[in-house]
């Protein structure tokens, strides 16, 4: 069973390092937790190194920029690793394509920066390339034809967002990884790199043995997530504690007359075979 804690000071002494969710769990795409970022800050005052590792489909750059918009405090973080860092490398393998591209031209301009790739229709391109949907209303369903005709012509989906919801203030919109997952159920083949999978964790501890100057113990780092199918399954696969923030995603859906309620957190989990350390309704 998974074990509820009142607060990140429970089990701080357990840990020398956090990896921690970004989106759901320090804010909601627009607005901060003051209490989630109140316990990171706690977290650097004892002497514990934070690295933020999240899905967003961009490199690092822009994101403290946002995250002070959004009202987290800079001395509540060390780092930060994202997903489009961590796809970089395997789109810089491809050039020049030619790519066919989805997502918003406004919002994923940086993750093709100077990578080189051209871009082309479907009917002439070597491979497709996502960042999210087009559009905040639509949803991937509307990306079934398309999907179909990328698999006619065998084309490899690269996906730089695993996320299959994410948390815009007070509603949930489609990410790229729902996109993806609908295209391997026609039997595409997509490649990922951000959360579960290995490459975004290897550059987490790159950037954590930078900082500490050392490798930390894996058994002194902790994972922070309130999704199950990334944050969650991801710090399993590496072998990493984690904490289950079971309120971001998931809102009310886990809580029982308005507490958390640890028999629907473990049937979550399970159905995903899925395990946590510990469980919280909000970080704090």
């Amino acid at each position: 069973m998974t074990l509820p804690i009142d607060t990140i000071d429970d089990i701080a002494d357990r840990y020398d390092a956090v990896l921690c969710d970004v989106w759901g769990v320090l804010h909601n795409g627009r607005t901060a937790y003051p209490s989630a970022c109140a316990a990171l800050r706690r977290l650097k005052r004892a002497g514990k190194h934070v690295i933020l590792i999240t899905n967003v489909p961009k490199p690092r750059g822009p994101i403290p920029d946002q995250l002070d918009r959004a009202g987290v405090p800079r001395d509540a973080w060390d780092a930060i690793v994202t997903s489009g860092d961590a796809i970089r490398a395997e789109l810089a393998t491809r050039a020049p394509g030619p790519m066919f591209k989805i997502g918003p031209d406004d919002y994923d301009r940086t993750l093709w920066e100077g990578l080189n790739l051209t871009q082309a229709p479907i009917s002439k391109a070597a491979f497709l390339a996502i960042s999210g949907l087009n559009r905040d209303d639509e949803t991937p369903a509307d990306y079934a034809e398309l999907l179909r005709e990328a698999k006619a012509h065998n084309l490899d989906l690269i996906c730089a967002n695993p996320d299959i919801v994410v948390q815009f203030g007070d509603r949930m919109i489609w990410c790229a990884g729902a996109v993806a997952r609908d295209y391997e159920a026609i039997g595409g083949k997509v490649i990922m790199a951000g959360k579960p999978y290995p490459p975004i964790y290897d550059l987490a501890r790159k950037e954590l043995a930078e900082i500490a100057g050392r490798i930390v113990d894996p058994a002194r780092i902790l994972c922070i997530g309130d999704g199950v199918v990334t944050d969650i399954i991801g710090a399993n696969a590496q072998g990493l504690d984690v904490l289950f923030i079971a309120a971001g995603i998931h809102g009310e859906g886990l809580q029982t007359n308005g507490k958390l309620d640890p028999a629907k957190v473990d049937a979550a989990l399970a159905q995903e075979k899925a395990r946590a350390t510990y469980v919280m309704a909000a970080l704090a």
